[in-house]
């Protein structure tokens, strides 16, 4: 499976009277893993939700590889980009295994339901996850980090091209956090996915990212690897931080 490319051209998005983000653009190539940095209030969810067809951008467009976002179907939309947003909420009862069987809707025959492919892919993303201990709990009854997991690995399940994640380690311990920093890498280098990620621990993303896109006030300011894009100065400016406060990867 090769990764979907992802082009942000000229990307302006508002709330109303309120703009959000305004004429961003980058590109993602196949298979690269790229975290979103930015302070509250930049527009880094905003960004993910105009990726995903979920809000229409006052300028500008979303492309994956090479097709405006608007102008794909959903149902072929859910076969190729899969998203973990910062919090789900689960309002009635839902085993794990249930929660992550819904990453294969998408791929499910319409006659016949889940195949032999589908549990596989349900089985193997549980694995991956490591939350095989979890598979017959209610998804209610998780801690948010537990929860969290489970989402990510109803993406996993989804076996998506893209994947936007929307502050993916943000309810987990740090074993966890590396755990799935490590993840990541793993589906970006072994699976070919692309990964872009929305993170606010700077320390994280420059340690287990080697390229950083980094907005302030909606627009974007860097995009470079960790020492590039979180240089003193930068850090300072954007963060409003002593930059002694930030431990950026060397490498």
């Amino acid at each position: 499976m090769s990764g979907a490319t992802l082009a942000v051209h000229g990307l302006s998005a508002a709330y109303g009277a309120r703009a959000v983000l305004n004429a961003v653009e980058f590109e993602l190539r196949a298979g690269e893993m790229v975290a979103l940095l930015g302070p509250n209030g930049a527009g880094k969810s905003t960004l993910l939700r105009c990726a995903t067809g979920a809000l229409r951008p006052s300028a500008g467009t979303v492309l994956i590889d090479g097709v405006p976002v608007d102008e794909l179907e959903r149902p072929a939309l859910a076969r190729q980009v899969a998203v973990v947003p910062g919090q789900t909420v689960v309002a009635f009862p839902l085993r794990v295994e249930e929660l992550v069987a819904l990453g294969r809707v998408p791929h499910e025959h319409p006659l016949l339901g889940p195949r032999p492919a589908d549990r596989a892919a349900i089985d193997g993303a549980i694995e991956r996850v490591g939350i095989n201990a979890l598979r017959d709990r209610d998804v209610r009854e998780l801690s948010l980090g537990e929860r969290q997991l489970a989402v990510l690995a109803m993406a996993i399940a989804q076996a998506p091209r893209l994947l936007l994640l929307d502050e993916p380690t943000v309810h987990l311990d740090l074993r966890h956090q590396v755990a799935v920093m490590e993840l990541l890498r793993d589906l970006s280098t072994r699976d070919g996915v692309t990964v872009l990620a929305v993170l606010h621990d700077v320390n994280l993303a420059s340690h287990f990212f080697d390229r950083l896109v980094l907005l302030d006030r909606g627009r974007l300011v860097a995009d470079g690897p960790p020492r590039a894009v979180l240089s003193a100065e930068r850090i300072r400016a954007v963060y409003g931080v002593d930059p002694a406060l930030v431990a950026v990867a060397q490498t």
